[in-house]
């Protein structure tokens, strides 16, 4: 963990814990300023990190395009407010 923490980090996965049926989340650490604000509609205040319930996902029309802007919403958030220099980054 220490290594992991070390740098900055966009964090992915899924918790069995989060919901009925678990939930998938992400964070940004150190959180960057308005991280909460731009992923305002997963965000959990209590958590300080972005949560997806897994029934949400399951119950979509499409669960796959869900996840996917999940992850995308909350990742973009990240790098852009912490302006991380994303074309080092993506391939």
């Amino acid at each position: 963990m220490h290594e992991g923490y070390s740098h900055e980090l966009a964090s992915f996965g899924f918790w069995p814990g989060g919901g009925e049926e678990g939930a998938f989340y992400a964070y940004a650490y150190p959180e960057p300023p308005g991280y909460a604000e731009r992923t305002a509609m997963f965000y959990d205040r209590s958590l300080q990190e972005c949560v997806l319930p897994y029934e949400r996902v399951a119950d979509a029309a499409d669960p796959d395009a869900m996840l996917t802007d999940f992850l995308r919403t909350t990742y973009e958030a990240a790098a852009d407010l912490a302006a991380w220099n994303r074309s080092a980054l993506e391939a």
